[in-house]
C-alpha cells in the first residue's frame, strides 16, 4: 500500500517561490476551498507532475511554470511502501528529477524515461491512468473509467488485479516469435544458398575432370603474353621516370615557385614605394615653382630655398628611377624564372600522371597473371584439386544438416511460443482471471450505485462493455444518463476500484481526492449519500475534496484548506 505523507510545490502554475506544503496524511477529511482560479486544484498538478511527469489537467508541461517568476519549478512528494520511505523531486527550468530511498538516491538512468518507466513499475507498480482512476474523481479533463476506451479500461483493471505481468510477458513473447521468425527466414535462406552451392559443387567435380590439355597450353600462352606486357610497361615506367625535370621533386618545384613569388611581390611593393615617392617629390617641386608666400606661416619663400628643393627633388628623382629600372630588372629575371619552373611542373604533372596509368596497367596485368597461375595450378593437379573439392562437398552437405535440425528446432520452439501467445493475449489467461473478480466488482458498483440513491443494475463484462438495465426501461448504456447520474456511476466506479487495490493490495493508496464532485451534478440528495459512503470508507484514508460550497460543506470536514490569491500569487492558508 502507498501511504502518502505530504506534497510540496513552488512556482507552480500560480503558485509563488514561497513553498506550499499539504499533509496529506494527517486528517482523514479535508475540504480546500477558494474563489476561481486560486489555485485549488494545483494540489493535483503537483501530486500528478512529481509522480508521473505530466500535469493532471489538459495543459502542456511548460505551462506548469508560473509565468512571474518563470523557473525553479519545483514538487516533491513525500510517501511510505511498507518498511520504506521515499521522497520523488521534480522540476523544470532546471530539469530535475530525482528519487529517494531511505535518505539515498536511486541511481539514475541514462534515459529519464527509463527512470520513470522504474518508478512506475518497480514502486508505485501504477501508471497514469491507473492511479487517477483509483485515486482521483474530478470535473478537470481527467476521463472517468467508462469515457476510456476498452484498451485503456482493460490496462486500469490490469494494474488493479496485478496482473499486467502478463501483458508484459506477452510483449517478451512477441519479440521471441519475432525473433524465430527472423531466424527461419535466415535459415530458409542459407538452406536454399547451400543447396544451389552443393549442386555447383557436384558439376564442378563431374566437370573438372575433362578439363582438356588444350586449355592448359592456351592459359600458358597467355601467361607469357601477360609476362611480355608486363616487363614493357616496367621499362615504358623506368624511361618516363628518367625525364623528370633537373631530378627535382615537385614539392621542390613548388617551393622554388613560391619563393620566387614571394620575392616578386616584394619588389613590386619596392617598386610602388619608389614610385610613390617620386610622385610626391614632382608634387613637392611644383609647390614651389607655383607658390613665392608660405600658406602656413604667410612669409615669403626665398628664391635660394626654392632653388634648393628643387635641385634636392631631382636629385632624389634620379636616384629614384636608377632603383626601379634596377627593380625592373630583377622583376624580368624572377618572371623567366617562375615561367621555367612553371613549365617544369607542368611537365612533371604529365609525367606523374601518365607513371599512375602505366602502374595500375601493370598491376591489372599482374593481377590477371596470379589469376591465370591459379588456373594453370588447378589444372596441372586434378587429383589433388578433386579431392579438397569432394573435402569440401562433404562439409557443405554438413551444413545443410545442421541447418536441416536447426529448422526443426526452430519450428518447434514457434509451437511453443504460439501457444504461449495464445495463453497471454488478452482472451486468454487474463480474461479468465479479470471473469473471477467481475462478479465482485459488479457486485461493489452496484453496492455503492445503491448507497448513492441510483437504482439501476450495472454490470460490466470482461471485455468491459457495460450493460445498465432499469426496472423501467430497457437495457441502456453509460453515455444515455444525465450528468448527475454519470457522476454517481463515475463515483461508484472509484470507489469499487480503490475496494479491489485494497483486496489485492497491489495499488492500494491512503489517499483519495474528489475535485468538484459536489459542485457540477450532485444534489443535495446525492451529497448526503456520498458522504455516507465516504463515511463507511476503512480508517487510514485520506480524503480531500476541492470545492467552491465552502459554507455548505464545512461542517462536514475535520479539516479546512483554503486558497486565495495574494500579489498576483496563489497562497494556501490551513
Amino acid at each position: 500500500m502507498i501511504n502518502f505523507r505530504y506534497i510540496q510545490w513552488e512556482n507552480l502554475l500560480s503558485t509563488g517561490a514561497n513553498p506550499t506544503r499539504v499533509q496529506l496524511d494527517s486528517n482523514p477529511t479535508t475540504l480546500i476551498v477558494g474563489k476561481n482560479g486560486s489555485g485549488k486544484s494545483t494540489m493535483l498538478d503537483a501530486l500528478s507532475f512529481a509522480l508521473f511527469g505530466k500535469p493532471h489537467r489538459d495543459i502542456k508541461k511548460a505551462q506548469l511554470v508560473n509565468t512571474i517568476n518563470t523557473n525553479k519549478m519545483v514538487v516533491e512528494c513525500g510517501f511510505d511502501i511498507g518498511t520504506h520511505n521515499f521522497v520523488i523531486i521534480r522540476g523544470i527550468k532546471p530539469a530535475r528529477f530525482e528519487i529517494y530511498q531511505n535518505g539515498n538516491m536511486i541511481n539514475q538512468q541514462a534515459d529519464s524515461r527509463d527512470y520513470q518507466k522504474f518508478l512506475e513499475q518497480n514502486i508505485l507498480k501504477l501508471n497514469h491512468k491507473s492511479f487517477h482512476q483509483i485515486v482521483v474523481l474530478g470535473s478537470s479533463s481527467f476521463i472517468p473509467f467508462m469515457q476510456l476506451k476498452s484498451t485503456h479500461r482493460r490496462e486500469v483493471i490490469e494494474d488493479l488485479l496485478d496482473i499486467r505481468v502478463f501483458t508484459v510477458m506477452n510483449g517478451i513473447v512477441k519479440e521471441n516469435l519475432s525473433r524465430i521468425k527472423e531466424s527461419s527466414v535466415v535459415n530458409n535462406h542459407s538452406l536454399d544458398k547451400l543447396e544451389s552451392n552443393i549442386t555447383m559443387q557436384r558439376n564442378y567435380i563431374r566437370d573438372i575432370g575433362q578439363i582438356a590439355k588444350d586449355q592448359s597450353e592456351q592459359k600458358k600462352e597467355r601467361m607469357d603474353r601477360l609476362q611480355e606486357q608486363y616487363d614493357e610497361l616496367s621499362n615504358e615506367y623506368d624511361d618516363l621516370i628518367g625525364q623528370y625535370p633537373d631530378q627535382l621533386s615537385k614539392v621542390a618545384l613548388n617551393k622554388l615557385v613560391e619563393d620566387d613569388r614571394t620575392s616578386k611581390q616584394q619588389l613590386n611593393d619596392r617598386k610602388h614605394t619608389f614610385n610613390h615617392e617620386i610622385k610626391m617629390l614632382v608634387k613637392t617641386t611644383k609647390f614651389y615653382q607655383d607658390n613665392d608666400m608660405c600658406p602656413t606661416c604667410d612669409q615669403n619663400i626665398d628664391s635660394n630655398v626654392k632653388e634648393h628643393k628643387h635641385t634636392e627633388a631631382k636629385t632624389r628623382a634620379k636616384f629614384l628611377q636608377e632603383e626601379i629600372r634596377e627593380v625592373d630588372d630583377q622583376l624580368a629575371t624572377l618572371n623567366n624564372s617562375i615561367s621555367k619552373l612553371t613549365d617544369q611542373l607542368k611537365v612533371a604533372d604529365m609525367i606523374d600522371s601518365e607513371g599512375t596509368k602505366i602502374m595500375n596497367l601493370r598491376q591489372n596485368v599482374s593481377r590477371m597473371m596470379v589469376e591465370y597461375q591459379k588456373d594453370l595450378d588447378q589444372i596441372g593437379d586434378t587429383h589433388g584439386d578433386l579431392k579438397g573439392a569432394n573435402k569440401t562437398l562433404s562439409c557443405m552437405i554438413e551444413d545443410r544438416t545442421s541447418l536441416f535440425d536447426e529448422k526443426a528446432t526452430l519450428a518447434e520452439s514457434k509451437s511453443y511460443y504460439d501457444a504461449i501467445f495464445e495463453m497471454l493475449r488478452d482472451t486468454g489467461i487474463k480474461t479468465k482471471i479479470i471473469k473471477q473478480y467481475l462478479p465482485a466488482m459488479n457486485k461493489l458498483i452496484n453496492h455503492y450505485l445503491q448507497a448513492l440513491d441510483f437504482f439501476v443494475s450495472f454490470n460490466i463484462d470482461e471485455s468491459f462493455q457495460e450493460e445498465i438495465r432499469s426496472r423501467y426501461r430497457d437495457t441502456f448504456n453509460y453515455a444515455s444518463f444525465s450528468e448527475g447520474e454519470k457522476q454517481r456511476i463515475d463515483l461508484a466506479l472509484l470507489f469499487t476500484w480503490r475496494k479491489v487495490a485494497a483486496m489485492k493490495n497491489s495499488a492500494s493508496t491512503n489517499l483519495l481526492v474528489l475535485d468538484e464532485t459536489f459542485d457540477s451534478s450532485l444534489d443535495t440528495e446525492g451529497i448526503e449519500n456520498l458522504m455516507k459512503i465516504l463515511d463507511t470508507i476503512d480508517d487510514g484514508t485520506n480524503t480531500f475534496i476541492i470545492s467552491h460550497k465552502g459554507d455548505v460543506l464545512e461542517s462536514k470536514f475535520e479539516n479546512k484548506i483554503e486558497f486565495v490569491t495574494h500579489n498576483n500569487f496563489s497562497e494556501a492558508r490551513i
